[in-house]
């Protein structure tokens, strides 16, 4: 029983706020939670008031067609309805795809965001990695001529080390690529990449020209509904035809598909937060520079910090209560820390700083 994923990794999510207070005893609010890549200011206040004015409906399903939503996200990219897929969060999506397609191999960066793996073994696809931890398009291309997998994945920005590939470079290497092979571009982090460089801007319009390429796009991170699970794919509408063949019903809840389309047109809201996330990230960088610490120039809510002994520090940090992300299992000593509020970054600084 389950001998073929026997040998399947679990996906490690950031240690929850419940399990620290039950272990070392501290109370909830004076947990700082920087492992999960959540947004710390959350949802736009108008989303929340959204929310409660439907709480009423939550025994009834949403929308199967999620037609608000796609409304709003046609806006958003200027395209059609029929370009858009829902998912339970834009993992979902990656899924109906890599089960949609049931590779023999797929290809990915060193290091990137682990589903695109578990996904791909779940169909016993051989999984190929370039040698470069971050994103190496001219390795790519030469494994990519080599073993021609199916599928191939782009983690724009990347997680978990949060590096990201220029738009131009990305449309370059896709037009090297036969239409056979299917390129999923998570753009995850892009509003945060878009926000600080406009050369890391993907055109989601442009990739939908293309016969197959696959954009995927999250409520989770720059509009604050990591707990709401509500993310999309973007393609040409033959790509979205068949991706919907795997969607189940009501794949997302009421109260997620209210929450969603509400935050979309609270676009204010979210530039706000993208702000506050770069301006308190160079506390980071300058605590680095400062401690002659290496880190990875960051192009999302997150950073990554190389310090020596990181599962020691990161063990350090927890029983004082607050959560990062060890980047030990990974092969090299480093921490990754979601940028949080302003009272947040300064405490974890503050504790680095007697610690490190």
């Amino acid at each position: 029983m389950f001998e073929k994923i026997k040998d399947l990794k679990t996906y490690e999510a950031g240690k929850p706020i419940e399990l620290v207070v039950r272990e070392y005893g501290i109370k909830p609010e004076e947990i700082i939670k920087l492992a999960s890549n959540e947004n710390p200011y959350g949802p736009s206040p108008k989303v929340i008031e959204e929310v409660k004015s439907k709480a009423h409906l939550m025994h009834r399903y949403p929308d199967d067609s999620f037609y608000e939503l796609k409304e709003g996200l046609s806006k958003k990219f200027g395209l059609n309805a029929e370009n858009f897929i829902i998912g339970a969060g834009s993992d979902q999506v990656l899924e109906f795809a890599v089960h949609g397609i049931y590779p023999s191999r797929v290809l990915m960066a060193g290091i990137t965001f682990a589903m695109y793996e578990i996904y791909s073994k779940q169909v016993g696809a051989e999984i190929l990695k370039t040698s470069s931890k971050e994103h190496n398009l001219k390795e790519f291309y030469d494994m990519y001529k080599e073993y021609k997998p199916e599928i191939i994945f782009l983690c724009v920005p990347n997680n978990p080390l949060g590096e990201c590939l220029d738009a131009d470079d990305v449309y370059d290497f896709i037009e090297k690529v036969d239409s056979q092979t299917l390129i999923i571009v998570d753009g995850a982090y892009q509003e945060f990449a878009s926000f600080k460089d406009s050369k890391k801007a993907l055109d989601v319009k442009k990739l939908t020209d293309y016969p197959n390429v696959l954009y995927t796009g999250t409520f989770s991170k720059a509009y604050g509904l990591g707990g709401m699970r509500v993310g999309y794919g973007v393609a040409n509408k033959e790509i979205i035809k068949n991706l919907h063949k795997l969607r189940p019903p009501f794949n997302i809840t009421t109260l997620s598909l209210a929450a969603a389309v509400k935050a979309l047109k609270d676009e204010e809201w979210v530039s706000k937060g993208i702000k506050n996330n770069f301006k308190e990230m160079e506390k980071y960088i300058s605590f680095a520079k400062e401690k002659g610490i290496e880190y990875i120039e960051s192009y999302t809510n997150f950073i990554v910090l190389f310090i020596e002994n990181s599962k020691e520090i990161s063990n350090k940090l927890l029983k004082k209560g607050i959560i990062v992300r060890d980047m030990s299992s990974y092969g090299f000593d480093a921490i990754r820390i979601t940028i949080g509020k302003p009272e947040e970054n300064d405490k974890v600084i503050d504790i680095l700083r007697e610690i490190s």
